[in-house]
């Protein structure tokens, strides 16, 4: 049973920003980190960025590495990913998921119904 809930797509220009959010407070999931994943029709979701919760220590696939900041609030508990200069053709559905922190960073449990992000040229 997923107990988070995504926010914050849209529709973007290329060159553009958005904001997205991963609410976790209903989870009583333990979990030492969470990351965002993205994924395109056709394909296999793809780690964008992770981070743990008590250090704050952050991962980035390389595509996104200077253009997207992830962060948390513990007290809220809640994960965001500050996304800008958005790339036309960047148009993907947006996950967050809980994972252990360290390579490969799966993905520990079942996915929800993201956020779509779509980028306009």
């Amino acid at each position: 049973q997923v107990q988070w809930t995504e926010s914050g797509g849209g529709l973007v220009q290329a060159g553009g920003s958005l904001r997205l959010s991963c609410d976790v407070s209903r989870s009583s999931f333990s979990r030492d980190a969470m990351a965002w994943f993205r994924q395109v029709p056709g394909k296999t979701h793809e780690l964008v960025a992770a981070i743990n919760w008590s250090e704050g220590l952050t991962k980035y696939a390389d595509s996104v590495k200077g253009r997207f900041t992830i962060d948390r609030e513990n007290v809220k508990k809640t994960v965001y990913l500050q996304m800008d200069s958005l790339r036309s053709g960047g148009t993907a559905r947006y996950f967050c998921n809980p994972v252990l922190w360290g390579y490969p960073f799966r993905a520990l449990n079942t996915w929800g119904q993201g956020t779509l992000v779509t980028v306009s040229s």
